[in-house]
């Protein structure tokens, strides 16, 4: 453990003991902490960026805030966990844990082409240690956890993991995200310990296409998975397509005619800039662009009002399934913004596309007692911003591959 403490602390200032690192976790913002968090505008980031003195106050202000609306919580002012509540009102009932950093694809948009350098075991978050914070968080009033990698189905405990999430009193939903390529022989296991829903990556109908975009074959094992996941009553299965030009926007109609027989959520997902994807804005195809060329093929295309923030909703008449967009870059959510991610190493991610974390891996490592972790967990939510800085912003800012960040 004194091993811990003391990375930790060179993180915050280099004094070694736990009763120092707490005190600096609420006077200072460096190491993971210091990372700014998401920001509204570019010259707001720069802003953050250029002025330590401010964060460091900003941050502080999160943790005096964060005891305030405790009490409120204690005086039952407060009904949803004040911890979990950011300044902008947004509940945060859904976490999105990241099992592993290893992928048996090599996505374009997710890895760069050189591949990535995996951050050691030791520094990874354990089975014990995800479980742990899932605890917290569903204690606090998370009611939705997903796993994502990576890719969650290769880490030989998921079974396990699951098994254990579904004791979880007041969790209502377990979700993972796949690329599909072991799910067919998984299946009866993770519906037997309690898997809820599934996601699953699929960006070409075209085996040859599919090979190219992810770098490694596997089509036909990915659509036997979906078909498996459909027979054995997952409802709906959603399948998520990235959507770039020049590479797979002319099978958006091919997509869509998918959901004929089956009984899919087809998510059509603008390509989105992350560390060594070479995101560029020539190659994102937008929401109204996708939308207006699948209504000239269906132009009775129903939009549905699903009540979810996160995904534009449609449905061709006569269809079983239906699709939907995720438009992150081209009309953004932010407002309705109810998750949090934790990275496989245990960094606390309150913005995809912000770089500030916290890594509550260290604290779980240094002796952090519940009621401590909470407290910067409150910090790092409450000083959550209105909204993501734009894609031309993002393109410019430091963040991770998002192999690292969990998909």
């Amino acid at each position: 453990m004194a091993t811990h403490v003391s990375m930790c602390c060179r993180m915050f200032g280099g004094r070694t003991g736990l009763p120092h690192l707490r005190k600096l976790l609420f006077q200072r913002v460096k190491g993971n902490i210091r990372r700014r968090y998401c920001g509204a505008t570019h010259k707001e980031n720069e802003a953050e960026l250029g002025d330590s003195t401010s964060a460091s106050a900003d941050f502080a202000l999160s943790v005096k805030t964060g005891s305030r609306q405790e009490r409120m919580r204690d005086g039952s002012i407060l009904p949803f966990s004040a911890f979990l509540t950011d300044s902008f009102g947004r509940r945060h009932s859904y976490l999105r844990i990241s099992l592993t950093e290893k992928c048996n694809f090599r996505c374009q948009y997710c890895m760069p082409d050189e591949g990535v350098k995996l951050t050691p075991r030791s520094q990874l978050l354990t089975t014990s240690e995800v479980l742990t914070l899932a605890r917290l968080f569903v204690r606090e009033g998370v009611e939705k956890i997903r796993l994502t990698g990576g890719e969650p189905l290769i880490k030989p405990d998921v079974v396990d993991i699951l098994k254990e999430l579904r004791k979880l009193e007041g969790l209502k939903t377990i979700a993972v995200t796949t690329n599909g390529l072991n799910l067919s022989r998984l299946l009866p296991k993770l519906k037997e310990s309690g898997l809820d829903l599934i996601n699953i990556s699929l960006d070409s109908l075209v085996p040859a296409k599919f090979e190219f975009i992810v770098r490694r074959k596997g089509f036909h094992k990915v659509m036997e998975g979906i078909d498996k996941a459909i027979e054995m009553g997952f409802n709906r299965v959603k399948v998520n397509c990235v959507v770039m030009r020049g590479l797979n926007e002319d099978e958006l109609l091919d997509f869509v005619a998918l959901t004929e027989k089956k009984p899919l959520e087809v998510r059509f997902i603008e390509y989105m800039p992350f560390d060594g994807n070479k995101w560029n804005f020539k190659k994102m195809v937008s929401y109204q662009e996708m939308l207006d060329l699948i209504r000239q093929k269906w132009p009775n295309l129903e939009t549905l009002q699903t009540g979810c923030q996160t995904a534009k909703m449609f449905k061709v008449p006569g269809f079983d399934g239906q699709v939907g967009f995720i438009t992150s870059m081209s009309d953004h959510f932010c407002g309705s913004c109810n998750r949090l991610r934790i990275t496989a190493d245990g960094s606390l991610k309150v913005c995809l596309f912000g770089n500030a974390e916290v890594s509550l891996r260290d604290m779980l490592r240094s002796g952090a007692s519940d009621e401590e972790l909470l407290q910067i967990i409150g910090a790092a939510v409450g000083s959550k911003k209105k909204q993501h800085a734009g894609m031309f912003n993002i393109s410019k800012m430091k963040n991770r591959p998002m192999i690292h960040i969990g998909g």
